[in-house]
């Protein structure tokens, strides 16, 4: 007869065995588990369309960071997400704009600080090479509508002039009656124009045109979409031909036009003050750092200032230098808490599918793209 203490041993060791087989058992008869599922990226919030409390705010939109297609330029993805050559570029420093890694994340910077001064009619940025509409707001509405979209602006030595005008007559078609210091200047350049260029795919002036009070200024479209966001034309503003069409259609004869230039834009949105800075224009010599230090001493004090949690909220310093050094185009707090430009980019965008937003203006037909060579020479010619 086994001893009580034998009999547990034996007990205790079947019970072992017993568990363990069981064990192997359900583990080897279960179904392997099935491997993670990365959750899709959203699709793109359209870029040119807000609305918004002029009471409590000035900035719209939101920052998004996408990735690079197979063959994609930095001009193709500028276009599809409704942004300018230029915009885009210093947003992305170190990135080849003609042969960009495939994978590579791109910013965009499609949230804007909107311009200094009375919103109302067409507000042009020539820092920012953008538009920017506000249409008439509806009645008993506190907000507020803007449409923006980028431009094409003056040359160096064909600058587009600032100040304020109005549109004074519209036109679909149009021919193009060249001036005769740009027929002399074609002329110098071995590429004699005609006296008149008759509407058409390679008319300059696009499909549309509205014209300003300014003799031989107006906006309009182009038949070189690659040169929205660059400083190329002979003053006029371009427009990308499908965003042309829908300014054209909203905007009525009479409406204001004021054109500025403004490279550091300071607003408020939420609780937070915001700063987007925008490289120099070459031809500018004001003294932009006490302008700034004046337009931060205005954006302090007024009635924005003194809602919610604003005036609590101190401006980081080393932020604000690292934001202004970099000219990304990007529209960042600089309240925050003390927080690198890297990691603050990275809290504040939505990381988004490449392909066209929602209700984009255009429609991905890659028709007219020009080659490398002829985006070079974009500055070249045209009005």
């Amino acid at each position: 007869m086994l001893s009580l203490s034998l009999r547990f041993s034996l007990i205790t060791s079947l019970m072992a065995i017993l568990l363990l087989s069981g064990c192997q058992s359900l583990f080897m008869s279960s179904a392997p588990l099935p491997a993670p599922v990365a959750k899709p990226l959203p699709v793109a919030i359209a870029s040119h369309e807000f609305s918004f409390d002029p009471a409590q705010e000035d900035v719209v939109g939101t920052l998004q960071i996408t990735t690079v297609n197979e063959e994609d330029t930095l001009s193709d993805i500028a276009r599809r997400f409704n942004l300018g050559y230029e915009e885009i570029v210093s947003a992305n420093p170190g990135v080849d704009p003609w042969i960009p890694k495939v994978g590579t994340p791109i910013v965009l910077p499609t949230q804007f600080i909107l311009p200094e001064g009375p919103r109302r009619g067409i507000v042009i940025n020539l820092a920012a090479m953008r538009l920017f509409y506000f249409p008439p707001k509806a009645k008993n509405s506190k907000l507020q509508k803007v449409i923006t979209h980028p431009l094409g602006i003056g040359r160096v030595e064909w600058k587009t002039p600032q100040g304020t005008t109005s549109i004074i007559a519209k036109k679909e078609n149009p021919a193009w009656i060249p001036t005769a210091s740009i027929r002399k200047e074609h002329a110098a350049n071995g590429s004699p124009l005609p006296a008149i260029v008759p509407p058409g795919p390679d008319n300059p002036m696009g499909t549309h045109v509205l014209r300003l009070g300014w003799t031989n200024y107006a906006i309009h479209g182009t038949d070189k979409p690659p040169s929205i966001g660059l400083r190329g034309s002979h003053g006029c503003l371009r427009m990308y031909p499908e965003d042309i069409t829908g300014i054209y259609d909203a905007v009525p004869v009479g409406t204001p036009v004021r054109v500025v230039n403004q490279p550091h834009l300071l607003g408020w949105r939420g609780d937070h003050l915001y700063l987007q800075t925008y490289p120099i224009l070459e031809d500018d010599k004001r003294n932009h750092k006490q302008r700034l230090r004046q337009s931060l001493a205005n954006v302090r004090s007024t009635s924005k200032a003194k809602l919610g949690a604003r005036p609590q909220n101190k401006i980081d310093p080393t932020l604000l230098k690292e934001i202004i050094q970099s000219e990304r185009t990007l529209s960042l707090p600089i309240t925050q808490a003390p927080t690198p430009l890297l990691t603050l980019l990275d809290q504040h965008a939505l990381k988004v599918q490449n392909t066209l937003p929602r209700y984009a203006t255009w429609s991905g037909d890659s028709s007219q793209q020009l080659t490398v060579a002829e985006i070079v020479k974009m500055a070249e010619g045209e009005p």
